[in-house]
């Protein structure tokens, strides 16, 4: 009996190494391992028209190991010939495959820095990662690619700087965007009590303040003063003058996170796209689109089609979390389920039981990156986690602003904070930046 109880632990051990991540290391790795990646087509075109088609399969073999593994796999692009120091990467988990839309693989593109409308070479490698030292890099595999221009530049050289606002007057500013009148930009600013002034690139060599406080700019004036709030800010370079006035659009409603009564869950202005966006979880209920968290300018949906009218119905929506996009310029709304990222914890207004404050994507080039801007704080700890959801969360067990799944809290001082979540990262970092 001594004999067989023996062998079982002794079997039972060998088990106990193969299968432990934090002892594969000491195995004996294949000196030949590879994997061979395979591509659904050599050469693609990528158009608006078809973005939500599946326009390409990345495939691989099971590498061998020499031992019996489970590897986590990531699909990395870089210009043919590149060193992939600095890739562009989906992870693939567990799989060994990954299908690409033309959206996703062109906001990949974009992000590498591909020139829209050419033809270009890139390579694909597949990474397998049995733990932070073991990792493995297919040999590439070669694509010709044509993206397409899908982010709209709305940029311009003016900002919003001074006491009144997130940065202080060291900047850097609050961005002014072009509307649809040559001369004429607009802020979407979110601003403490203090002061203003309007200037160019960052820097004072050409900047306007207001010497009369009557709403014409001067070249070098005097600061404008704000008071706490949310604003469109729009300036006209065709007359100097400007205008400030209190603006914000929010979600509302008995499926909304704050009732009928709000305060409203906040569209944040996407200038990629020119419309407004919000991650947001809903319950089984109904919606309305409103102004200033204010009834005076509201929008349902008299239709149920998408579209919204002035004063319309309220709109149904089932329990779930969301991406909601609200568009102005073409009176559309949509609200795509998704899951989203929020934080959480004893800093944070809702306590470590939530609802969690969401991150926003980012709706740019950066796949992979999450924002909140302008948090109040306590003092306290705080965690980032999925779906208002313990299964998946991530702490700082450092702490170094590199994150851990299941890591330690994170802990803050009071105040009000810009906060980046990216989740492109390898591990996952945390940037987070005080209002002055």
């Amino acid at each position: 009996m001594k004999t067989i109880m023996n062998k079982a632990i002794f079997l039972l051990s060998i088990l106990f190494a193969i299968t432990s991540c934090d002892d594969v290391e000491h195995l004996v790795i294949n000196e030949n391992v590879d994997t061979v990646v395979s591509l659904s087509t050599s050469s693609i075109v990528l158009t608006e028209e078809t973005s939500t088609d599946e326009v390409l399969t990345v495939t691989w073999s099971e590498p061998d190991f020499g031992f019996t593994a489970a590897p986590t796999y990531r699909v990395l692009i870089d210009f043919a010939g590149g060193d992939f120091s600095n890739p562009q990467d989906v992870s693939a988990g567990i799989l060994r495959s990954k299908t690409f839309t033309g959206r996703e693989l062109n906001s990949k593109l974009i992000a590498l820095g591909l020139e829209p409308l050419a033809e270009t070479a890139i390579d694909i490698r597949v990474e397998s990662k049995l733990s932070n030292t073991q990792v493995f890099l297919s040999s590439p595999s070669t694509l010709l690619v044509t993206p397409y221009s899908a982010v709209l530049d709305l940029s311009t050289t003016w900002g919003v700087v001074g006491s009144g606002t997130p940065n202080g007057w060291d900047g850097p500013d609050i961005p002014f965007y072009t509307t649809s009148q040559s001369g004429v930009l607009v802020a979407y600013a979110t601003l403490k009590t203090g002061e203003i002034k309007f200037r160019e690139n960052n820097d004072w060599t050409n900047n306007y303040g207001d010497d009369g406080a009557n709403g014409t700019m001067e070249n070098g004036g005097a600061n404008i003063a704000v008071s706490a709030g949310t604003y469109r800010i729009l300036m006209n370079l065709n007359d100097l003058t400007y205008t400030i006035e209190a603006y914000s659009w929010g979600i509302v409603g008995s499926a909304a996170p704050n009732g009928w009564n709000g305060p409203d869950a906040v569209l944040t202005y996407n200038p990629y796209q020119d419309n407004w966006k919000a991650a947001v979880t809903l319950t089984d209920g109904a919606i309305k689109f409103r102004k200033n968290n204010d009834w005076g300018v509201n929008y349902g949906d008299n239709g149920a089609d998408g579209t919204f009218e002035q004063d319309g119905s309220d709109i149904n929506v089932s329990a779930g979390h969301y991406i909601v996009t609200f568009d102005l310029n073409n009176m559309t709304y949509s609200l795509e389920a998704s899951d989203v990222w929020g934080l959480v914890g004893s800093a944070t207004a809702n306590g470590w039981d939530g609802p969690d404050q969401k991150f926003l994507p980012d709706f740019g080039i950066y796949d992979g990156r999450f924002y909140i801007y302008g948090t109040v704080l306590t003092d306290g700890a705080i965690k980032i986690r999925q779906n208002d959801n313990w299964a998946v969360n991530y702490g700082d067990n450092e702490p170094d602003g590199v994150l851990e799944q299941g890591g330690a809290d994170i802990m803050v001082n009071a105040g009000t904070y810009d906060i980046t979540f990216d989740f492109s990262a390898d591990p996952p970092t945390l940037t987070m930046h005080a209002w002055q």
